[in-house]
């Protein structure tokens, strides 16, 4: 972590006097130097206390995600400007022209202004912005029961960052209103403890799916960031939140299937424990999971971590048709528009937020409906997923 801290302290320097640049062209107020480096060397100071001191790094988890936010907001503003800066001084150096232009630094402040009110936006009522996205998917060998059949998918709630009760009731609420056949978890229940879902248990336990509500874990819900007295601690954390699933009414698959039937037609749910690369846990064992599961059944898997669908669940011998993950929160930080979608995640996960095709099969990434960290969602927002499933016309001509 303190490799991390350094290197964006060196950015937050390195953007720091570029932008002023900036500043110091618009403005000669008294003061207004002392109070733009008072700011930023603050931060430097908070930063460099937890990279370089024992002390406060081991207390740094009960502060350090609003420090997160706060650096973001100093640092981003600066960055997205600083290349209009950056094409004025390839000018000037080209030209031999000495001063900058005053419109040019009002452009880049301008941005930078910009970007920082929706970072505002996105740390304050951004991460409880929920949005229903809607998939509707084709399958050959769906039962035809099952046509039309849907699922709302809900992942990362990550309850020990929720505070506002009102604003997640009204995202459990829009996820009722949809009314689905099914309500699938993909995991991150909690950041670390089972204690942090105590305010939240009578809110979740409201979710309802006439066929029922299933979940699996993530690798937050282990209590593996967590520094245990003792391994019994530990376990006894995990064996609270299994039952706090129980609680709000979700069956969680710990390596294990089950099937949903529909008159007399059914598929299998199969559910397995956090699997994933980059050093995540692989407690998932998919072999395991699907040992009961007719190879010719319909097959949609609940793995948290998106990684495990191109590392094992592709060509997996179990044809599995719909693989459900979530993790990667799009970073909560991006640009997710329709003609444009960019998060720094993506270059961690090929598979990092919506819908993914390959080999006839699908995985879809769901966005997170809380937030971990950063305090906040900007560009990403929480995400309630609806998925249609229908049966494929196969065709028969020659």
């Amino acid at each position: 972590m303190a490799k991390r801290i350094i290197l964006l302290i060196i950015l937050l320097v390195i953007g720091d006097i570029y932008f002023y640049q900036a500043v110091s062209t618009l403005t000669v107020v008294p003061g207004m130097a002392f109070l733009y480096w008072a700011i930023d060397l603050g931060l430097i100071f908070a930063l460099s206390s937890i990279a370089l001191v024992p002390a406060f790094r081991a207390r740094a988890k009960d502060y350090l995600p609003w420090l997160i936010s706060a650096l973001m907001l100093s640092l981003i503003p600066k960055l997205l400007a600083s290349p209009i800066l950056l094409g004025e001084d390839i000018v000037r150096l080209l030209t031999g022209f000495a001063y900058r232009n005053i419109y040019v630094s009002e452009a880049a402040l301008l941005i930078a202004v910009g970007t920082f009110l929706i970072m505002i936006f996105g740390l304050t009522r951004g991460k409880y912005h929920y949005k229903v996205r809607r998939e509707t998917l084709y399958f050959p060998n769906l039962p035809t029961a099952f046509d039309g059949f849907t699922i709302t998918q809900l992942s990362d709630i990550h309850s020990g960052s929720l505070k506002n009760k009102r604003r997640v009731q009204q995202g459990v609420d829009l996820a009722n209103a949809q009314e689905s056949d099914l309500i699938l978890f993909t995991g991150d229940l909690v950041n670390n403890t089972a204690e942090e879902m105590k305010p939240w248990s009578s809110t979740f336990g409201e979710l309802r799916a006439s066929y029922g509500k299933y979940s699996v874990l993530g690798n937050h819900d282990y209590g593996d960031y967590v520094r245990w007295e003792s391994q019994q601690a530990k376990s006894y954390n995990l064996q609270q939140l299994e039952e706090v699933h129980h609680e709000i009414g979700f069956q969680l698959l710990r390596n294990r299937s089950m099937n949903i039937h529909k008159g007399n037609a059914s598929i299998s749910l199969v559910g397995v424990e956090n699997w994933g690369k980059g050093g995540f846990q692989q407690y998932g064992d998919l072999n395991r999971a699907t040992e009961n599961v007719d190879k010719a059944a319909f097959k949609i898997l609940m793995s948290h971590d998106p990684s495990h669908w191109t590392e094992q669940v592709i060509d997996h011998p179990q044809d599995v048709q719909l693989t459900l993950s979530g993790h990667t929160h799009g970073m909560q930080f991006g640009l997710d528009l329709p003609f444009l979608r960019w998060s720094p995640i993506q270059y961690f996960y090929k598979q990092w937020a919506g819908l993914y095709q390959q080999d006839g099969k699908y995985l879809y990434v769901n966005r997170g409906f809380g937030f971990h960290g950063l305090q906040g969602r900007i560009g990403i927002w929480p995400e309630i997923t609806v998925l249609t499933l229908k049966k494929a016309k196969v065709s028969t001509s020659v």
